[in-house]
């Protein structure tokens, strides 16, 4: 696996190729998660070489907004196929990166230790202090897309999915439940107001 090489090529990538009213699924959100899954990856001891397929499958796990929109998850895997033999990854390295980046699909379903490290790693930012700006980015962008038509209903979406949302590695547990749920209680009262 030659990591160094494919972080190079998918940053890239992704600066070059998405489109820019993708306010939240930009090439920062892609850094962040790699970054997030470097943190909970090592508190969870995690090995070297689980935490390269992680930070791999992070790198990628929104490549797929290339392609399209809705259904991006399927794209990421498709490109992850296409791309990551000639960069020295194995057929059952590359399903397991697949199975990652399958996992961060909303509703949030893991079905390994790793897939569970990447979705806290994708939703890190419900629980930390900079959620409202990364909130706002994310409106702006349902916005631009025409997925919501304002902020009463970006409101209620926010309250469900804070809601319904749990974080599932002890360090993710540990270090963000807390303030996601302080922000969805300033939010139940927004909407309550």
């Amino acid at each position: 696996m030659q990591y160094k090489r494919i972080e190079e090529y998918a940053l890239n990538r992704l600066r070059s190729e998405l489109d820019p009213h993708l306010y939240y699924h930009g090439v920062h959100h892609t850094i962040d998660v790699v970054s997030a899954c470097q943190r909970i990856g090592i508190s969870e001891g995690i090995s070297e070489y689980e935490m390269l397929l992680l930070k791999t499958a992070a790198l990628f796990h929104d490549m797929g907004f290339i392609v399209k929109y809705k259904g991006h998850e399927e794209e990421s895997c498709c490109i992850v196929s296409e791309i990551l033999p000639g960069f020295g990854y194995r057929r059952n390295e590359i399903a397991t990166i697949k199975e990652m980046i399958m996992a961060t699909q909303i509703p949030q379903s893991p079905i390994s230790f790793l897939g569970e490290i990447i979705c806290d790693a994708d939703l890190d930012y419900l629980g930390r202090n900079d959620f409202e700006p990364i909130s706002f980015s994310l409106y702006q962008e349902l916005m631009a897309f025409h997925f919501i038509t304002g902020e009463e209903q970006w409101n209620k979406i926010q309250v469900n999915f804070l809601t319904n949302h749990r974080y599932f590695t002890k360090t993710a547990i540990f270090t963000r439940d807390q303030k996601k749920q302080d922000q969805l209680r300033k939010l139940q009262i927004i909407i309550s107001a």
